[in-house]
């Protein structure tokens, strides 16, 4: 079964997929993954350098992984300033917030420029609170962005917040332009195209099985070998299988999303008319948008954790937290209690222990590139995960290679049986948490202190 987006960007295309590698092949840059990570640097790298050999290679179809199956809202890592700060700085802070920003807007013109048809809408975005427990808490976010300069969010009267979210369960709100929503599985077959417009190319249904370490690297598929002066291995949740040493740098879990039938009379009735993001404040938070086509889509990170980062046959299933969301979707929007859900669907999500993507170079020869840990927001930081895998690549000097965002893991989570354990208890912990929250009741003292292992997984830092 593919996911529901990635269902609905296949039946719109004619293109037939890229034959398999047989036998051996050479390239400059090989790299491994057809996700937004491995295609936007392909396609980046084909701009810079159109003389640059570059092939890539994807275990399934394109776009089969998270980029094919994530909620569709393409947001910046404003929200995530005090987090940013802690690890690099302020002046990283900053550039960085001003980065995540930039490539929203890159993501649009890019649409634009190459006639991707993503359902790309830059309407912005609300991160809300949906009980008094969360009122403020990101307001110290805020107050640390406006004083750097770099604030794009504003606080919106209830009533706005309420009309604008389609909702009244939302009890406060700060809006910022700077994000937009997307039709995911379109914008990942999209930039395939482009790809290969540009010369990229492209073997889909070819695994990895192995890489041989050296100058050129090689890279092992069941069918054929590839030599590459380079690798970039843009594998995101499966780079923790693959290479033991990542086994704790990030833990497996997932997302789960429904999306309903098109209602567009509903939406109208209830105001949720642009394409505007919305996202509570809970630490696995409830996120939302419509569809141009008038339905709503509507997800909860921090479900089903996976055992030693194993991918889970669970993940290519209908979410086996349907009733949970169904919950959900009739709490937020009464006028579609009694909608029909169209499809439920989940994936891997790679939480690291910070929250953010990390970068690095793994091989003795210098030639082997990697980058993951989107932690459920990946949508636009991975075209900043281009821009650097790219400069990585060409062996560039810019602020892309200075960042420390390129020293590898900066957090380990403990050995297995305890991480999964722990993800469990402190999953359950939050669960507890939000739900005395919701009720207006005061939580355990050690709910709150469990749920503070997971702070990094919210959308925003909290004050």
């Amino acid at each position: 079964m593919r996911p529901y987006w990635l269902e609905q960007a296949l039946a719109a295309e004619s293109c037939t997929p890229c034959e398999p590698l047989a036998g051996d092949d050479r390239a400059d840059v090989c790299i491994v993954g057809g996700g937004y990570t491995g295609l936007w640097t392909a396609i980046m790298l084909k701009q810079q350098n159109p003389e640059l050999e570059v092939l890539l290679i994807e275990a399934d179809i394109c776009g089969a992984g998270a980029s094919g199956r994530n909620g569709g809202c393409a947001l910046s890592w404003s929200a995530k300033y005090f987090t940013l700060e802690r690890l690099f700085g302020v002046e990283e802070a900053v550039r960085l917030v001003k980065e995540s920003e930039r490539s929203i807007h890159a993501i649009g013109a890019f649409c634009e420029e190459y006639a991707v048809d993503a359902d790309y809408r830059l309407d912005g975005t609300l991160y809300t609170a949906t009980n008094r427990a969360q009122c403020g808490s990101t307001d110290a976010v805020i107050a640390a962005l406006e004083r750097n300069g770099i604030n794009s969010f504003t606080q919106r009267p209830v009533a706005d917040v309420q009309r604008m979210a389609g909702s009244s369960k939302h009890l406060e709100g700060w809006f910022s332009p700077a994000a937009a929503s997307v039709q995911p599985g379109k914008l990942v077959r999209g930039l395939r195209r482009v790809a290969l417009q540009l010369g990229v190319r492209i073997h889909e249904n070819t695994a990895m099985t192995g890489l041989v370490e050296g100058k050129p690297a090689g890279i092992k598929t069941p069918n054929g070998t590839v030599r590459a002066d380079r690798v970039v291995l843009a594998m995101n949740a499966w780079m923790a299988r693959a290479f033991p040493q990542f086994e704790r740098s990030v833990a497996i879990v997932s997302s789960d999303m429904l999306i309903t039938e098109p209602r567009p009379d509903l939406l109208n009735e209830i105001g949720l008319t642009s394409g505007v993001t919305v996202l509570d404040s809970r630490i696995f938070v409830h996120y939302y948008h419509n569809t141009p086509d008038g339905r709503i889509m509507l997800g909860k990170g921090g479900n089903t954790f996976a055992y030693g980062g194993r991918m889970l046959p669970v993940f290519d299933q209908p979410s086996p937290y349907a009733g949970l969301l169904q919950h959900s979707l009739s709490e937020f929007f009464p006028a579609f209690a009694k909608v029909k859900v169209e499809a439920t669907w989940n994936g891997p999500s790679d939480r690291s222990v910070t929250g953010l993507p990390f970068f690095g170079q793994m091989s003795a020869s210098g030639n082997v590139f990697y980058g993951f840990g989107y932690s459920g927001s990946g949508v636009g930081p991975c075209h900043m995960g281009g821009q650097i895998l790219a400069s990585m690549v060409m062996g560039l000097d810019n602020a892309w290679t200075r960042s420390p965002l390129v020293n590898g893991p900066l957090g380990f989570f403990p050995p297995e049986p305890i991480r999964y354990l722990g993800s469990l208890m402190v999953r359950n912990a939050i669960r507890r948490k939000e739900r005395a929250e919701d009720h207006g009741h005061r939580p355990r003292h050690l709910d709150v202190r469990l749920a503070k292992f997971a702070a990094a997984a919210g959308k925003a830092d909290k004050g």
